[in-house]
């Protein structure tokens, strides 16, 4: 429970700093962020890949795809968040 909370947070903090960041206000750097978000995907990774296989795959497969949408501003503002 504690772990789907703290993860929700830090997912949370994520997307809050990408909205910053593509404002114009963010202290880190496009790269910075990449990092916090690939490091959330393996938590992620970690949390289902031995109850649910086909869901780790489903995120391996997709996580550049996300990224796209979120580094990118238009496709970034686009979402309904």
């Amino acid at each position: 429970m504690f772990s789907k909370l703290t993860l929700k947070n830090q997912m949370d903090d994520l997307l809050s700093a990408l909205r910053k960041f593509h404002k114009g206000q963010g202290k880190g750097t496009l790269a910075d962020l990449h990092r916090s978000y690939e490091l959330l995907v393996m938590k992620v990774l970690s949390l289902v890949q031995d109850d649910d296989k086909k869901l780790a795959s489903d995120i391996v497969s997709s996580r550049e795809a996300i990224w796209g949408i979120l580094a990118d501003p238009k496709k970034f503002a686009a979402l309904q968040l």
